[in-house]
């Protein structure tokens, strides 16, 4: 030994060389599970240790005395499932433990879709950290808030000064964190906008590494004109394309889903980045508006008001929504049920024709029409229109680049809505993969995490790996499946044990335990 090594020094050197060898024990290890890492590679026993948030570790004998253990009992252990296409921005404030995403294994929403999103996105994100949420939230930029803000309602051209303001605002909202931008072309005031007009915008998008989402202008009789639309968006602005809840609507257009995928595949052999996504249902949910012409609600829904009182014009309406009914094969307003109306919650869980012959009128699609528009003379509504075929969402499910996303919100257990904000994932691993093959469980939860974290851009989520953030499902692979019907859509989904956000068990033996622990993702944040 040194002879010169003071008292202090050698209990120094001691300290150290204990710290040194000392075992850094995890928070947390799951034993027992088939882990599933989100690669789309075959299943294998593993277990995950988790520290801090982050997973340290996924191997063999991981287990240490003192650590807290999780038993996946032979159950499936995964990356927490990304929902690419959500609408939380109200509901999440007045219900932050986000429970219908929760109990279907979504750990991570991308918000601020269909054009529509927070106007500040910068006080979103810190409003969402300061209440804390049991979900991690990142969200799009919204073309129809955008231009809103910039020029109004209204059908005209942007003058120079306000595709320029518009574009600003796009880059604000990338410095504040976006991931990239969001249309509704088939919404006010999106629907006016020529696709010059969001080139524009999506560039700028583009240049902070943003992706471009777009519920397109349609997705009936038009779509293969819509997807070219979004296509060419993604050209020219040089910018990943991601389409919304990919889908043929209207009973004209059953059958054409082979002819829309080859329009993607196609694309993406020219070099086009573009995905789909899809929720796994033959019905949609909007609003009760768009059954209207487009030119009828320029200026939004007080303009549409004021011509309805015009008996001229109020028939020119009605003989629209008949021309459309027409080509979309549809013989009546039936397969359009309200999900919430608010003037008369009455109607909720009822289609058109049955309010139609509520009100006292003959059946037939003239008086259905006039029947809507007295409904939007006191208000929208939310609807949910029975009008796609179950051939058509296998044949889209069997798309590798195809990402399940329930385009919903975050329920309050009121009205009559769509059941894919409960069950969309549930649905697609039992329904789809257990009990008719479609796909197998590990691509499905390739769809569900990898794939979505790559495409917007969560570079440290989607895989189990170490140093990734710690979102977790467990699964039963024998049970998993949706509860939530049009009928009784209030359900939560079944089969998920055990849902971790960062670190922190929120699913705990199939009850949500009230934790809080997700966050506000940044895009700068990477």
């Amino acid at each position: 030994m040194n002879p010169n090594l003071t008292g202090i020094g050698l209990l120094f050197l001691t300290q150290f060389f204990a710290s040194a060898n000392a075992q850094v024990l995890p928070d947390m290890v799951i034993v027992n599970g088939r882990i599933i890492d989100g690669t789309g590679n075959s299943w294998f026993y593993a277990e995950a240790a988790i520290k801090d948030g982050k997973i340290m570790k996924v191997g063999r004998n991981l287990t240490t005395p003192g650590v807290k253990i999780l038993d996946a009992k032979n159950m499936f252990v995964c990356p927490g499932f990304i929902d690419v296409h959500a609408h939380i921005e109200a509901g999440i404030f007045d219900r932050p433990t986000a429970d219908n995403y929760i109990y279907d294994g979504v750990t991570t929403v991308v918000t601020g879709n269909c054009g529509n999103a927070a106007e500040d996105l910068g006080a979103f994100f810190r409003k969402i950290d300061s209440i804390q949420t049991s979900i991690n939230v990142a969200s799009l930029a919204g073309h129809n808030t955008i231009k809103r803000l910039s020029m109004g309602m209204g059908s005209r051209t942007p003058t120079i000064a306000e595709q320029q303001k518009m574009e600003k605002l796009m880059q604000q909202a990338m410095s504040d964190g976006a991931v990239g931008l969001s249309t509704g072309l088939i919404y006010l005031p999106g629907m006016y906008a020529k696709t010059e007009e969001v080139v524009g915008i999506a560039k700028i998008a583009a240049q902070a590494g943003g992706v471009y989402a777009t519920h397109m202008r349609n997705e009936g009789s038009n779509v293969t004109q819509a997807i070219e639309e979004a296509l060419t968006i993604g050209r020219d602005a040089k910018i990943p394309v991601q389409i919304s809840h990919f889908k043929v609507a209207g009973r004209a257009n059953w059958g054409r889903s082979k002819t829309t995928l080859e329009q993607v595949e196609n694309a993406r052999k020219q070099g086009i980045e573009v995905t789909i996504d899809q929720y796994p249902y033959t019905a949609s949910s909007t609003n009760l508006a768009v059954t209207v012409p487009d030119w009828a609600l320029d200026g939004g829904l007080d303009s549409l008001r004021k011509r309805m009182m015009d008996p001229m014009t109020r028939k020119k309406i009605i003989r629209g929504m008949m021309n459309t009914i027409k080509k979309s094969r549809n013989r009546n307003y039936s397969y359009a049920v309200v999900a919430m109306y608010s003037p008369d919650t009455s109607l909720n869980g009822k289609n058109i024709s049955e309010i139609n012959r509520l009100k006292g009128r003959k059946k037939g699609v003239h008086n259905e029409a006039s029947t809507i528009l007295d409904m939007l003379k006191v208000g929208n509504a939310q609807m949910v229109y029975h009008t796609m075929n179950e051939e058509d969402v296998k044949h889209f499910m069997r798309y590798p680049f195809n990402m399940p996303a329930a385009d919903g919100g975050v329920n309050s257990g009121k009205g009559m809505p769509h059941p894919r904000s409960y069950g969309t994932n549930a649905r697609v691993l039992g329904r789809y993969v257990r009990e008719m093959n479609i796909i197998g469980f590990e691509e499905a939860v390739r769809r569900m995490t990898s794939l979505p974290a790559q495409k917007f851009g969560l570079k440290d989520r989607g895989l189990l790996r170490e140093g990734f953030a710690a979102d977790i499902v467990i699964f039963n692979p024998e049970t998993v499946i949706d509860k939530s019907d049009f009928e009784n859509p209030h359900q939560f989904a079944a089969g998920i044990p055990y849902v971790i956000v960062n670190g922190k068990i929120v699913i705990e033996n199939g009850t949500h335990n009230g934790t809080r622990s997700g966050k506000a993702i940044r895009k700068k944040d990477d």
